[in-house]
C-alpha cells in the first residue's frame, strides 16, 4: 500500500487506538494489502459508542461484553456494576479499555 492511503486510512480510524500506537500502526499498513488494512481497522469498535454503552447499560456489563472482557462484564453483571461505583469508575476508563483492546486486536494479540 502506498504511504498516503496509509495515511488516510491512520486519518479516518486513528481516534479508535492509543495515541502512542498510530506511528507503528502506520508503518504496518504500508505493508499490507488496502482492503485487508481496511477490514482490519473497520472491525475496531468506536470509543465513543462504548462509553454511551457504559452510561446507559454499564451496570448491566453490557460494555466490557462489547469490548470483549468476558470475565469483567459477568462480574459487573453479578454484582450490578459493583453497586454502580465500579460502573462509574469504567465511564472514565472504558475509552482506553477499547483502544487498548483494538491495537491488541490490529496486532492480532487475541
Amino acid at each position: 500500500m502506498e504511504k498516503d492511503q496509509a495515511s488516510q486510512l491512520i486519518a479516518m480510524y486513528g481516534g479508535r487506538f492509543p495515541d502512542y500506537a498510530l506511528h507503528s500502526m502506520h508503518t504496518q499498513l504500508q505493508n499490507m494489502d488496502y482492503s485487508e488494512a481496511s477490514i482490519r481497522l473497520a472491525q475496531s469498535k468506536d470509543p465513543t459508542i462504548v462509553l454511551l454503552i457504559s452510561i446507559f447499560l454499564g451496570q448491566f456489563g453490557i460494555d466490557r461484553f462489547f469490548v470483549g472482557d468476558t470475565m469483567m462484564g459477568v462480574l459487573k453483571l453479578i454484582t450490578c456494576g459493583g453497586c454502580g461505583i465500579w460502573t462509574i469508575i469504567d465511564w472514565f476508563l472504558i475509552m482506553g479499555v477499547t483502544k487498548d483492546k483494538n491495537y491488541a486486536k490490529f496486532n492480532g494479540i487475541f
